[in-house]
């Protein structure tokens, strides 16, 4: 560890997310975005009602973004499509060749910088006409989808060798299909959730196909999911009950979708039963949670090419003890998590600085699914408005993060591949507004120009990328 070497071609990374930058809501013939919908309808569902109108203006102060990218000197940018932007119907049908040719711009640029893209089909942002008929409830919107990739792949896989079809689709089923507190803002306890993941899980594996089937041979790509998860610990270690209620949180946010994706093609166990008891306690003939033909289960079995992993924070967890009067995801899954006072807090209550989790949660991921290739495509610290220029506390978070990732790979044999900071711009944080600070860069959203400064955190990240080295005191 003395060292603090990194291995070979180690990816090092920042990354965004179209919504959250580029701006330009309506410009140039971009359709609407289930976001763009959302924040205009007001009623205090975002931070002061802030929109993602202009953000980083970044639809037109892309290459300020690549000086960022540049001054960091990395080796890869994660960013994402806005589907509307490219088909502002979400359809092939009318293709909006402006959107195409900024995306152009913006990867030939990178290529140039000899910067390699991972880009991400879906990050939240579904076009308002395919919500209109059912988004991600819809299972129509999963050969919609299909097209969608088959678009972006033969457009721009030339060039793109790493595409991610989803980001977090258990935020999205969850935030925004179970609980309304993300756009579209459905809510429907205790079915929302599960149907839209049903639907996204397929929508992806039909994404993964087409580009095996028809891309890969030419294009010689890769093709994953992004999926989210806590690390999660006993509250009381010597309970049973906790251990059991650890179990079950990890199976209800990781294993729900990393186990037919990696592992046979089905809902873990513990969710099919658990959700099924407690359907027909309710006088349901059929469980809440979807089933899978035998054809669909070998269809999503094996359909990533590696492990995306966004990880934040760290949960001790226990039996749930509030008492719930209708079905919920939360109810099903039994289990909360808990803060240990011990832990630092970020600018956000939620984010506890536990860097230790990610090594933890590394390993799990090693020894449940295969051992395989893992970018962490999404890990930082954030700050509350106004932020603080000289972020010494949030480059020890993560000085201390890459120190757990080196011993995951030195002391445990994770395959870890990358690592990108999540941001790399302070950028438009979905119902937080502008009122939460990601970013390597600062940008001053009060100015006109949108000015990116970077952070203390920034420098010192330069660093470690430019020796590909942790410099462990």
């Amino acid at each position: 560890m003395d060292s603090g070497k990194f291995p070979e071609s180690f990816a090092w990374g920042a990354a965004t997310a179209a919504y959250q930058i580029e701006g330009g809501w309506d410009a140039d013939g971009k359709g609407l975005s289930i976001w763009d919908s959302f924040t205009h309808q007001g009623g205090d569902r975002v931070f002061k009602n802030q929109t993602g109108d202009v953000a980083c203006g970044s639809y037109t102060l892309w290459e300020e973004d690549l000086k960022c990218i540049k001054q960091l000197g990395l080796t890869h940018y994660r960013f994402s499509l806005s589907w509307s932007r490219l088909l502002p119907d979400g359809t092939t049908g009318f293709i909006n060749q402006k959107g195409v040719n900024y995306y152009n711009k913006l990867i030939d640029s990178l290529l140039e910088m000899k910067v390699t893209p991972l880009v991400t089909l879906y990050h939240f942002d579904t076009p308002q006409a395919i919500e209109d008929q059912g988004g991600w409830n819809s299972e129509n919107t999963v050969a919609i989808f299909e097209q969608y990739a088959k678009f972006c792949y033969s457009t721009f896989g030339d060039r793109v060798k790493l595409w991610i079809t989803i980001n977090e689709p258990h935020v999205v089923s969850k935030f925004s299909y179970e609980e309304g507190l993300f756009a579209p803002g459905n809510k429907e306890l205790g079915f929302g959730a599960y149907r839209s993941a049903h639907n996204m899980l397929k929508a992806h594996a039909k994404a993964w196909h087409a580009y095996n089937n028809f891309f890969r041979d030419k294009q010689k790509g890769f093709v994953s999911i992004a999926l989210n998860s806590d690390w999660a610990e006993p509250l009381d270690p010597n309970s049973l009950a906790d251990k059991e209620a650890t179990e079950r949180y990890l199976t209800f946010n990781l294993q729900w979708f990393a186990k037919p994706i990696f592992i046979d093609g089905d809902y873990p166990t513990v969710m099919k039963s658990e959700i099924s008891r407690k359907s027909k306690e309710e006088g349901l003939t059929t469980s809440r949670l979807p089933e899978f033909t035998n054809e669909e289960k070998t269809m999503i079995k094996g359909t990533a090419d590696f492990f995306c992993l966004n990880y934040y924070t760290t949960r001790k967890i226990r039996p749930l003890t509030s008492t719930v009067s209708e079905p919920s995801f939360n109810s099903d899954m039994g289990a909360e998590g808990i803060k240990d006072p011990e832990w630092p807090e970020s600018g956000v209550e939620w984010l506890c600085v536990v860097p230790w989790g990610l090594r933890k949660l590394l390993a799990y991921i090693k020894h449940t699914f295969g051992n395989p290739d893992i970018y962490i495509t999404e890990n930082g610290f954030a700050q509350s408005d106004p932020p603080i220029l000289q972020d010494t506390h949030r480059w020890g978070y993560f000085q201390e993060t890459l120190k757990e990732v080196l011993k995951a790979i030195r002391q445990d044999g994770a395959n870890v591949k990358g690592y990108f900071a999540w941001s790399l711009l302070d950028n438009f944080e979905w119902t937080s507004g502008y009122n939460v600070r990601f970013g390597l860069f600062h940008v001053d959203f009060d100015q006109p120009s949108l000015p990116r400064t970077p952070y203390f955190s920034a420098n010192e990240f330069a660093k470690v990328v430019k020796g590909n080295k942790l410099i462990c005191n």
